[in-house]
Parts: structure tokens; C-alpha cells; sequence
């Protein structure tokens, strides 16, 4: 008799089970297999995770599988969802979700493989991946097609996007070269049973790929490739463990490489004068000498581009609202809350309210009862307003919240949602990009790079008019100084140095623990010799120097019953 050991699809559980396989049931029983099976008095869905057992339990007191709903993660990918969840402390369920079909797949298609060699190829892609793998780092506006050949050109080929609409489009131009593409998740079954090329987002790391010879990267610096929910994790790692594992090369292209994906690796770039032509013109806004109480984020510079009316100007702030930093004018006081003394916000011409504790006054300085106000800190309507008034054109907003289309206009402010959601500009003006250089996060200096990365994109190269404007209190920061040459690797010397001294990733491991129960969570962990524990009051982070030991001593750490727990292990 034949015994299936199942993992259960059931939120917050993350335990196996074995049943029976009855004779003659209809589906095949094979290594991650979908199945239905009876816990606890109903019917829930599962994966067959192993088969036959050693420590399986007696055949004669199981209960039988109910169903075999279809084809699941193959077993390579059951492997790797193993390791996942070891490596970012999670239930292995999430893993397994995403390597599975969102439809019941039945039976495998036969392959569908043309073994075509088509050119251009580039030859830097070719030499990287006939080496093992490594990092391509391309200019913004290159077109990562002839490495996607280059690869596929080794034999079957996973390619990993940051986001579906783009595998969409390359899954299309992969086609029309002649080669046979599945592009996740809708394709899942043509992808199980065997393809040229399998292209998906960040999920795709986990796809089917029979006879795996290589796997791509694009847009290795991507936010969209890391996962924000509970268990995070991102698609570059999961690609790295999988193709050591099956001993395959990965290549991982980049207009600047993040110093995980550096790691022991040298970038390949193309010459110097032609990644410099793939970047738009950089001007940078030295603001040190403004006085500070006067500031005003419509500089000259600024103003110039607003007022050449053959130019599409698009602002970048991440401050929404009208105001986020208040002082009386009169006595120069912070306008706080009289509640709980945080800074007070203006959501509109009327009051003040405090994000805190939810308190709401009129506009009148507690200090000495004055009620004009400067604003340190402008948010994005106040300053589209003054942005419309010094362009002498109308200005749109754009933020997370509004519509995906903007109207058209000649000048837009908003959020980073500015630069996904505008389809053409000739200029980016970052209005206060010390925000994202200071911001409280480890891997700030890289993610404003990789904003300066999206707006050169949205610009388009130098030799076409392409701008990006920054202005900073911080002219020699590495960043700006690696946009204003062209030349990311400028600033990864200087992160990589940090990142040793404070055994920060690749130097180490960092997680964040929160929530509902943490207390008694982490309790059980201080004192651990090799976990450092710090903060406090329902709020941690621990550190260790290897990301498994990590993974492994949260997931052994008994979780308090009625917990609401986050873990966030290298959080983006």
C-alpha cells in the first residue's frame, strides 16, 4: 500500500499528514500533486510532499486521499519551496502556492521544443553564462532581448520579470523569433510539459521547468521582485538557490546590480562611452547654501524646465497631502498636537490634524495663537498648486490613489506612482530626493537608485532630450554622484563597506519581527548565542550572520496562541 504525505492548504498551518493511497484513484499520485483530503471533518486541499515515507505512519489506521485534483510543483521546485521556508522563516504553503497551477492541470502536454538558435545574441551574455552565470549590467534604455536569446540559445530557459504585463510583451517578442514560450501563470501546464522559454513575474521563480539549462534576471534591482506579504522574499535568491542546486547558470541583467546580486561577482558592462549614451543628462541641484527657514522646492533650475512649454515636466515628492511640516511664522514654533506632542499635518485650508492619535484643531499656533503657518515640508497638492503657478499651465496630481491614466497635461506631480503611471516625459525633477537617500531602511541608497533607473526610462537616453532633475542637500552622495556620471558602480563601494561594518545582507541576515505576541515570541530567543536581539516593546530585529540560521531559529520558536505576527526577514 502506497502512502502520500501531505502538507495541507490551510492558513497558519504548517504541519504534514499521511493518508492512504486507495487503489484505482483517479489522478496521478505523484510528488507535489494537488489533493483534496479530510482534516479535522472536512475537506481541504493539500500537496503531496513526499511518497512512501521511512517514518510514514501504519497503512492499516490512515485515512485515504479523497481526490487528486491534478499536477502540482514538480519536485524540484518541492525542494526549493523546503529551503524557502527555511530561508525566509515562513509556512512552506505560500511557496507551494506559488509554484502551482491556477487552474487543475490533469495530465502533462507533450514538449513543445524547437531547439532554435536565432541572432543577435549578445556576446557579453554568451561569455557569462558559458562561465557559469553572473551579472549583465545594461544602461537604462537597452534592450535585454539578445541576452534572453543567449540564454535561451543553451536550452530550456526560465526568464523572471518584475511584472506580468512585461513577461506579456516578452513572451510575444520571444514568439515571433521563432521560439515556443509559456508565459505564467496562464501557460502553467505548457510549462510543466516542456517549452523553449517559461517567462512570469516574481512568482515565476517557482514555475515548472523540465530539463532546466538556464534562468534571467531582468531588472535584477526591482522592487517589484521582492514580496511584502507574510512570508517576504524575493525572486533573486530563490533563483540563485535554484539554479545552484540544479547546476545550471543564472544571468542577472541590471542598469545597477544591488550589492546582493554583486556579491563575489564581477558586473560585465558595456563600454564606457555607451552606457554613458544609455542614461539621460543628470543635473543636479546643489541646495546647501538655501536658507533654511526660506526653502522653497521650486528652484530656478526647476522653473526653467517648467516653463519650456515643448517639454513634459513630471515632479516627483513622496509627501502627499498639503503639508507634512508645519511652523508657526510668527515664533518659529513646530506646530504639534496638544494631545500627544507629534508633529501635526494640513489636509486642507480649514484645521490641523494629528496622524497619531486622530486629534483635530483650527489653524492657530498653540505657542502664541498666530495662524499663518510656513511650510517645511509641502505635500503634493500645495505643491501642485505652486508648481501650476510658476509653469503658467495647468499641473496635474498623481498619486497611489488616483486613476491609472492620468489626464494629459504638460506637468505632473506626485509620488513614485508618477513614474509608473505617465507614459512619456522629457523631464523627471525629483524635488526632494534626500527623502529617499536618509529614508530608514537599509537599502535606501539602493532604491533611489533604483528610481533614478525607472525616470531614465521614462525619459529616454541623452541623445533624445532625456533630463532627470535632483535636488539635494547632499551633492556628494554616492548615488547622485553614480547618476551624474553614468556609472552605478560608483556607489557600491561605499555600500558594500557599510553593509560589512554594521553585518548587514550579504554580510549577514536582518529581521524584523512585529505584532500581536512578538513579546513572547522573541523572548524565547534572547540569549541565543549566535542571534542578536534588539528594540523592544512589540517591535525586533534580530540579526544573525547566516540567513538559514536565522530562518531556522524563528521557525523553531513556538508561536503564542492568539498572535498576530509579522516576520519580515531581509525586508525590502
Amino acid at each position: 500500500m502506497t502512502v502520500a504525505r501531505v502538507l495541507p492548504n490551510v492558513t497558519g498551518l504548517d504541519k504534514t499528514f499521511d493518508y492512504l493511497v486507495p487503489p484505482g484513484i483517479d489522478g496521478p499520485v505523484v510528488l507535489g500533486a494537488i489533493v483534496r483530503v479530510e482534516l479535522h471533518g472536512r475537506r481541504v486541499g493539500g500537496w503531496i510532499v513526499e511518497i512512501d515515507p521511512p517514518d510514514a505512519h501504519d497503512p492499516a489506521r490512515l485515512k485515504p486521499l479523497a481526490k487528486v485534483t491534478g499536477l502540482g510543483p514538480p519536485a524540484d521546485v518541492l525542494a526549493l519551496t523546503e529551503w524557502a521556508a527555511l530561508r525566509w522563516a515562513g509556512r512552506r504553503r505560500e511557496f507551494l502556492q506559488a509554484g502551482s497551477p491556477p487552474r487543475a492541470v490533469r495530465a502533462m502536454p507533450p514538449p513543445n521544443r524547437t531547439a532554435r538558435v536565432v541572432e543577435p545574441r549578445s556576446p557579453a551574455s554568451t561569455r557569462l553564462l558559458e562561465a557559469g552565470g553572473g551579472v549583465l549590467r545594461l544602461p537604462p534604455s537597452s534592450d535585454p532581448m539578445p541576452a534572453v536569446l543567449s540564454a535561451a540559445a543553451v536550452g530550456p530557459t526560465l526568464v523572471v520579470v518584475p511584472a506580468p504585463d512585461e513577461a506579456v510583451y516578452l513572451g510575444s517578442r520571444l514568439r515571433r523569433a521563432g521560439f515556443t514560450v509559456a508565459v505564467l501563470p496562464n501557460d502553467w501546464a505548457a510549462a510543466a510539459g516542456g517549452v523553449d522559454v517559461v517567462v512570469g513575474g516574481r512568482a515565476a521563480a517557482f514555475g515548472p521547468v523540465p530539463d532546466l539549462a538556464a534562468a534571467v534576471l531582468l531588472d535584477e534591482h526591482d522592487e517589484a521582485l521582492y514580496s511584502e506579504a507574510s512570508p517576504t522574499w524575493n525572486a533573486r535568491d530563490a533563483l540563485i538557490e535554484r539554479c545552484r542546486t540544479a547546476g545550471v547558470p543564472l544571468l542577472m541583467v541590471s542598469p545597477c546590480p544591488t550589492v546582493i546580486a554583486l556579491a563575489g561577482r564581477e558586473p560585465v558592462r558595456p563600454p564606457r562611452q555607451r552606457e554613458r549614451e544609455g542614461w539621460p543628462v543628470v543635473e543636479v541641484v546643489d541646495r546647501t547654501d538655501d536658507e533654511p527657514w526660506k526653502r522653497s522646492q521650486v528652484t530656478s533650475a526647476l522653473i526653467r524646465h517648467l516653463r519650456d512649454h515643448e517639454r513634459t515636466v513630471v515632479c516627483v515628492t513622496n509627501v502627499t497631502g498639503r503639508a507634512r511640516l508645519l511652523a508657526c511664522r510668527q515664533c518659529r514654533e513646530l506646530a504639534r498636537c496638544e494631545r500627544c506632542d507629534a508633529a501635526v499635518v494640513q489636509p486642507d485650508d480649514t484645521r490641523l490634524d494629528c496622524p497619531r492619535c486622530g486629534a483635530a484643531r483650527p489653524l492657530v499656533c498653540l505657542a502664541c495663537g498666530a495662524g499663518r503657518f510656513a511650510n517645511l515640508r509641502p505635500g503634493v497638492s500645495r505643491l501642485r498648486e505652486e508648481l501650476e503657478a510658476a509653469a503658467n499651465r495647468p499641473a496635474v496630481e498623481v498619486t497611489a490613489a488616483g486613476p491609472d491614466e492620468p489626464p494629459p497635461a504638460g506637468v505632473y506631480v506626485g509620488t513614485e506612482a508618477a513614474l509608473h503611471r505617465v507614459r512619456r516625459a522629457d523631464t523627471v525633477a525629483f524635488l526632494d530626493f534626500d527623502s529617499q537617500l536618509l529614508a530608514p531602511r537599509f537599502g535606501a541608497s539602493e532604491q533611489a537608485m533604483a528610481l533614478l533607473v525607472r525616470a531614465a526610462r521614462l525619459v529616454g537616453r541623452r541623445d533624445r532630450g532625456g533630463r532627470i532633475l535632483i535636488q539635494t542637500f547632499l551633492p556628494t552622495h554616492d548615488v547622485v554622484r553614480a547618476a551624474l556620471h553614468a556609472d552605478p558602480g560608483l556607489m557600491v563601494p561605499g555600500e558594500l563597506a557599510r553593509r560589512q561594518v554594521l553585518a548587514l545582507p550579504p554580510f549577514g541576515a536582518i529581521a524584523e519581527i512585529s505584532g500581536k505576541g512578538a513579546d513572547e515570541l522573541v523572548g524565547g530567543m534572547i540569549g541565543a548565542s549566535d542571534i542578536a536581539v534588539g528594540g523592544g516593546a512589540g517591535q525586533y530585529v534580530l540579526k544573525a550572520a547566516d540567513p538559514l540560521v536565522l530562518g531556522a531559529a524563528i521557525n523553531e520558536l513556538e508561536r503564542p496562541p492568539g498572535s498576530r505576527l509579522r516576520i519580515a526577514v531581509d525586508p525590502y
